[in-house]
């Protein structure tokens, strides 16, 4: 199982690293093993802690099935138990920026960054900026949120 069980305080001027950080990879695609959903996470994750939880994972997987393959090894089930472990749950409605949503998508749950009243959700063509609460439905996009 991974050490990785806790993450240290946010950084001083986290908001704004968090925010540089989204802007340096908004162009990049997704490519499994380099630049995914749950990489996304870790990534967030390390501009607003100074830690990586995907260190040991980061180019080892090609495919979905070999970075679920690589959690399993580890013991966690999919990269929403990984950031299960490492932050609270928080009630969707009180989500704040650098809070992780989980957005339920036909292949998998999908990992996004709360910008406010945006999530910050990578597509297979790069980083796409969606509404956290829908209008007309009254609902939030995301089915959970962490806060890390």
């Amino acid at each position: 199982m991974s050490a990785l069980v806790s993450l240290p305080a946010r950084l001083p001027g986290w908001r704004g690293r968090l925010y540089r950080w989204l802007a340096e990879i908004a162009p990049q695609p997704h490519v499994y093993g380099e630049h995914d959903c749950a990489l996304f996470a870790s990534g967030a994750i390390r501009a607003m802690h100074g830690v990586d939880p995907a260190e040991n994972w980061r180019g080892r997987y090609t495919t979905l099935a070999g970075g679920l393959r690589l959690l399993r090894r580890d013991g966690f089930q999919s990269h929403v138990d990984v950031l299960a472990r490492l932050g609270r749950p928080v009630t969707p409605a009180l989500a704040q920026i650098g809070d992780f949503a989980v957005v339920d998508t036909p292949e998998m749950p999908a990992l996004g960054i709360v910008t406010g009243s945006q999530l910050q959700l990578l597509r297979l063509d790069g980083l796409a900026s969606l509404p956290l609460i829908l209008p007309g439905n009254g609902g939030c996009v995301a089915r959970e949120v962490w806060r890390t």
